[in-house]
C-alpha cells in the first residue's frame, strides 16, 4: 500500500523507527516518557510505526535494538546533554539533566552510525550526536557574545511556542536543500544549548543569521541528519518539514527491506 502523508493506517510492513524515552520522576518514581509529536509525526509524515523505548543504559544493548529497527529518531526534550561527557564548563544550577538518556543515546547513536541504520536527530536529539561523535556544546548560547536568545517562550500559547522564529540559510549543495527543494526556510527555536566545536564527523549544512549551526549531516553514514529545530511540531502541514520526515521515512523502508530479506524463513 503507498504511503500518503496523514494518514494513521499504515501497512503491515511499514519500516519500523525507535524513539528513545526520556527519565521523568514522578510522585517519587521513575516514569519514562516520549513527547506525542514525535510519534504522529513519524506515523503521519514518515509512514513508520514508532516503537519507544526506555532509557535504562546497558539493561539495553545498542546492537540488539538496532537489530529490531529501520531507524531512530532522537527527539527533542527539556533535559540536557551532562557537561562531563563532553568536558564542557559546569551546567547552570538549575539545568535540567537525564543520566538515563545520555546513557543510552549517546552509544545508540555511535552505533547506529556505524550500522548505517537511518537517524534523525532533533533539538536535544542534534546535540546527543554531535557529543557522541566528540563534538562540544554551549550550555547558553545566548550568552555567548554576537548570538541571539534561542529559547522558547515559556509565556506564550503552545502554538506560538512553535511558531515561526527565524530563518536558516542552507548549503546551496546540501543534502537539505535537495531534499527541501531550496536554500532557505524558517524555523521555530526552543532551545538553551547548542553546538559549540562542530565534530570532525559532521557537516555543517545550515546556520541561523547569528551563526548558530542548525543543521548538520554525518560523513558517509547514509541517511543521518540533525536540525536544531523542531520539524516535527505539525509536520504534515509544514512542506519542508513534512519533506524531511518522508525522505526519512524512504530511508527507513530501505533497510527495512534489506532487514527482512536477511531474516530466516518460518519453518
Amino acid at each position: 500500500m503507498e504511503f500518503k502523508a496523514g494518514q494513521t493506517k499504515l501497512p503491515a510492513d511499514a519500516p519500523i523507527i525507535g524513539v528513545p524515552m526520556c527519565v521523568k520522576h514522578l510522585d517519587n518514581h521513575n516514569f519514562h516518557t516520549v513527547g506525542e509529536k514525535y510519534l504522529t509525526a513519524l506515523i503521519e509524515a514518515a509512514g513508520a510505526y514508532p516503537l519507544s523505548f526506555p532509557a535504562l543504559g546497558e539493561a539495553i544493548p545498542p546492537a540488539a535494538l538496532l537489530s529490531h529497527l529501520d531507524g531512530v529518531l532522537f527527539t527533542g526534550s527539556p533535559s540536557n546533554v551532562a557537561v562531563h561527557h563532553y568536558a564542557g564548563a559546569p551546567d547552570r544550577a538549575d539545568s535540567p539533566q537525564d543520566p538515563g538518556r545520555d546513557a543510552i543515546t549517546l552509544p545508540l547513536i555511535r552505533e547506529a552510525l556505524a550500522q548505517k541504520v537511518p537517524v534523525l536527530c532533533i533539538c536535544r536529539g542534534f546535540q546527543e550526536l554531535n557529543v557522541a561523535l566528540g563534538g562540544t556544546l554551549h550550555t547558553r548560547i545566548h550568552e555567548q557574545p554576537g548570538y541571539s536568545d534561542h529559547r522558547g517562550r515559556l509565556d506564550l500559547p503552545f502554538d506560538e511556542m512553535y511558531g515561526p522564529a527565524h530563518p536558516i540559510e542552507f548549503t546551496a549543495d546540501g543534502v537539505f536543500a535537495k531534499l527541501i527543494g531550496k536554500t532557505t526556510t524558517t524555523v521555530n527555536s526552543l532551545h538553551w544549548q547548542g553546538i559549540d566545536r562542530v565534530s570532525d564527523r559532521l557537516v555543517v549544512e545550515g546556520r541561523a543569521p547569528d551563526g548558530v549551526v542548525e543543521a548538520v549531516r554525518v560523513k558517509d553514514a547514509g541517511f543521518a541528519l540533525g536540525a536544531q529545530w523542531h520539524p516535527e511540531f505539525r509536520a504534515t502541514e509544514n512542506p519542508d518539514s513534512l519533506k524531511l520526515f518522508q525522505a526519512f521515512g524512504a530511508a527507513a523502508r530501505e533497510r527495512a527491506r534489506a532487514r527482512r530479506a536477511r531474516q530466516p524463513a518460518a519453518a
